[in-house]
């Protein structure tokens, strides 16, 4: 298997690329781990928890937390670790995360995949108050016990999210020119 975060962020069309680690449905959290190229089971979501959507991240970018931006994908199709997803970003919710001791932004952005945008005509309209708000629900639960407390900053637009992408693929780049 290829180095999956070496994938630029974006692609030439200007879609947005996640890396899929942990699929919908899923009571499994997996992380892709760079030194091996595998998927590693990360840890267990409680009990009567599963991820709602795709968990991934936006390769070739460096989040606040030292790991790529992370991305959820709405979709309603079954994929699988590794699947790439050209997407398209519909909002972001912004998060201060604390975690052994340290506090960083750690924002979950959220995208439709391309196909499903051009189908849909594909906007912020998605991100519904009641979705917000069962999101928020999820990703709160997602973290207990696990040490980490997420203080929930609020919701942006898609041009946020696109930002974010953006500026974490910058930060990339800066680093590895270092």
């Amino acid at each position: 298997m290829s180095d999956l975060l070496q994938i630029p962020a974006l692609s030439e069309a200007g879609d947005v690329h996640v890396v899929v680690e942990t699929i919908r449905g899923s009571r499994a959290k997996f992380k892709y781990d760079p030194d091996t190229k595998a998927f590693l089971f990360s840890r267990s979501l409680r009990l009567g928890l599963a991820y709602p959507y795709d968990w991934g991240f936006i390769p070739s970018t460096m989040a606040e937390d030292g790991d790529p931006l992370d991305g959820l994908v709405l979709n309603e199709f079954a994929t699988f670790p590794g699947t790439l997803i050209r997407c398209r970003p519909i909002g972001v919710l912004e998060v201060r995360q604390r975690e052994k001791g340290r506090e960083f932004r750690n924002d979950r952005v959220l995208f439709i995949p391309s196909v499903v945008a051009a189908e849909h005509g594909g906007d912020d309209a998605l991100l519904t108050s009641e979705l917000k708000s069962q999101l928020e629900d999820f990703f709160a639960a997602a973290v207990a016990g696990t040490g980490k407390e997420v203080h929930f900053l609020g919701w942006r637009d898609s041009g946020a999210a696109m930002a974010s992408v953006k500026r974490s693929a910058e930060e990339f780049s800066r680093l590895r020119a270092e």
